[in-house]
């Protein structure tokens, strides 16, 4: 709680931790025990939105008519959270906003306006031989009609059966296009009806020029000096919103500080007063209470923390804890489901797995120096946040891996460098390695396998001890503990050590069903936990074979281009072939082995302890696009 007045300071100061999620006060509302707090805390969140559409808008403007680029990522530059701050800064770029806001305001009505004038002149521009004023609507005894006819009509019939019909009317052809005759009828005033109807076989169409004075000729150079002027306003429209880049980067500090005036006014309409004391209820992490209560005390705001209890366990958020090593994880996490905050985080048990068998898929030194030097250029020279921040951190971690099994391997761009030394002089060279995917591709499959059961075991193992920390201890026996039994048993009784272990293991697999189950339950679940468990298991494992398929996928694809390179013997031809088709492996295999390594990951680990539905752990802080601020 704290006093209502205080409320701008107190989400200022939550701002600057960063660390605060303040809580929908749905549950509050429909308590009695706060009716006196019901009403909710206003704020400028309306207005503020607004404002940053317009901001949005300038530098979208700006961007468009100054031609400036900002490449594929966007360059972060620094500052300080005062300047941030800043009114002057915000003064200064909101002018700017307001004044390019303006101006393509005028630049639009101006388009509008010259859409509207090029209109009129091609309306015009079939009349322009026709020296007489269009306004002109005959004689005492004549009546003129502008009219229209399809393209294909034949003007010499139209006049034949004016003739035949004994009419006073003459019929002037005055321009014609593919689509239409333009004419000008001439006819006595006591025939005009009869004119008129004469013309309608011919699909004749009367034309009339509403507010218009003079010859066609006359009004098209009226609407030519009227379209010169709109395009040298437009251009002084444009040359004031390009002279407006000069301002670019402050209206960049000017969006991202607008957003998180945005955050700020969010949390402030979750917060309840009575317009004396405002009262809310957040979160915080743990490892950052002491912080929170310490400012909360420098503002004289009463406060309360705890624990949240197992019942509020599915409203908790959640944050993942990581380092350096685990924090690129958060890609692969978040894409599938945050934890439940009863569970594990995933990152750490995950990314040894994850980055061992993206390289073992991709293995290629060549390919893994590509992924190393695209992820520390983009990350150090950018400084991407977020998703894509993730992303190329996760590049460079893979490529570590896939540089190691490349070298374990011998691939380098397949056998880019066998070929090379061949063209240039002739010689048989080759890479050292301890196996190759092409000549001990069995070895490789059964590798990958024991690699899928250790890391199966490993999703088990941690099942098990969340069971027990539980207090589910004889699950996690009948379970878990069952399996690892008829695991060593196979194993002991394939080394010819013994085969009471797997004995044992059996009479566990049918213990367990009897012991847990309940009436006709526990025969069916004998069958039903040998079914699931055998075929589940053996399924699961053969899955990993992948992890060989598209290393010896992508080694055979980077040789045929190679080799395919190398049939005219010029190593002009074969450079040129050679990095074309690996560069097609290579991004076919960039995208290919993260499928299938987020599928590994997703189905056969995590569905051994993975409980998802966590929610994102959303604190009050200033989320930037544009700027990095410093302390």
């Amino acid at each position: 709680m704290a006093m209502a007045d205080h409320r701008d300071e107190l989400l200022k100061g939550l701002l600057h931790l960063g660390c605060v999620e303040i809580s929908e006060p749905d549950g509050k509302l429909a308590d009695p025990a706060w009716a006196a707090l019901l009403k909710r805390g206003a704020s400028r969140l309306t207005e503020t939105r607004g404002e940053i559409t317009d901001v949005n808008t300038a530098l979208a403007a700006i961007k468009r008519y100054a031609q400036t680029k900002d490449g594929l990522f966007i360059q972060r530059n620094p500052i300080s959270e005062a300047e941030f701050l800043s009114a002057g800064t915000v003064e200064q770029a909101r002018a700017v906003s307001k004044e390019v806001g303006e101006k393509l305001q005028e630049l639009t009505r101006l388009q509008s306006e010259e859409a509207r004038l090029l209109s009129r002149k091609a309306g015009l521009q079939p009349w322009t031989s026709l020296d007489m004023p269009l306004e002109q609507p005959g004689t005492a005894h004549t009546v003129f009609h502008l009219g229209v006819c399809p393209g294909a009509t034949d003007t010499g019939a139209v006049k034949t059966a004016l003739a035949a019909a004994d009419a006073a009317a003459e019929l002037y052809e005055v321009s014609a296009d593919k689509q239409q005759k333009y004419y000008l009828v001439i006819c006595h005033r006591a025939d005009e009806e009869k004119v008129l109807e004469l013309l309608r076989p011919f699909n004749f169409s009367v034309t009339n020029f509403q507010s218009v004075a003079g010859t066609a000729a006359e009004n098209i150079r009226a609407l030519d000096q009227q379209l010169e002027e709109n395009r040298r306003a437009q251009e002084a429209a444009t040359a004031a919103i390009v002279q407006s880049a000069e301002a670019r980067d402050a209206l960049r500090v000017y969006a991202d500080r607008l957003n998180a005036e945005a955050a700020k006014n969010i949390s402030a309409e979750r917060m309840l007063t009575d317009g004396t004391i405002l009262f809310f209820e957040g979160w915080v992490p743990a490892e950052r209470v002491k912080e929170v209560e310490d400012f909360l005390e420098r503002g004289g705001c009463a406060w309360e923390t705890m624990d949240p209890t197992e019942d509020e366990t599915a409203d908790v958020p959640v944050q993942l804890k990581n380092n350096w090593f685990t924090k690129p994880l958060s890609m692969v996490t978040e894409m599938y489901s945050l934890p439940a905050y009863n569970n594990v985080d995933p990152n750490p048990l995950m990314a040894p797995f994850f980055i061992l068998f993206y390289g073992i898929m991709m293995a290629d030194m060549g390919y893994g120096l590509l992924m190393i030097l695209a992820g520390l250029i983009v990350t150090r020279k950018y400084h991407p946040k977020g998703t894509m921040g993730h992303m190329f951190g996760l590049l460079t971690l893979c490529g570590v891996s896939t540089f190691i099994m490349g070298a374990i391997t011998g691939g380098f761009f397949g056998d880019f460098l066998t070929q090379v030394v061949k063209i240039t002089t002739g010689k048989d060279f080759a890479l050292p390695a301890l196996f190759t995917p092409l000549d001990d591709t069995l070895m490789i499959l059964i590798g990958a396998m024991c690699l899928g059961f250790v890391h199966i075991v490993t999703g088990m193992a941690i099942s098990a001890v969340i069971k027990v920390r539980r207090g589910q201890i004889m699950d996690a026996v009948w379970e878990e503990g069952t399996w690892w039994v008829v695991f060593l048993g196979i194993g002991l009784m394939a080394a010819g050590v013994t085969n009471i272990v797997l004995y044992i293991g059996i009479v566990m697999v049918v213990a367990g069903p009897v012991i847990t189950g309940k009436g006709f339950g526990k025969i069916m679940g004998i069958f039903g936990s040998l079914y699931n468990h055998i075929t589940g298991y053996f399924g699961d494992i053969l899955s990993y074979a992948r992890l060989m398929a598209l290393m010896l996928a992508g080694s055979v694809i980077a040789q045929v281009f190679n080799t395919l390179g190398a049939i005219p013997n010029n190593i002009i031809i074969f450079l040129i072939i050679s990095m074309a088709g690996n560069a097609l492996n290579f991004a076919l295999n960039l995208l290919g082995c993260y499928v299938h390594d987020l599928r590994l990951q997703c189905l056969e680990y995590f569905g051994k302890f993975y409980e998802d539905g966590g929610k994102p752990f959303r604190p009050l802080a200033a989320e930037t696009k544009y700027v990095d601020i410093q302390p």
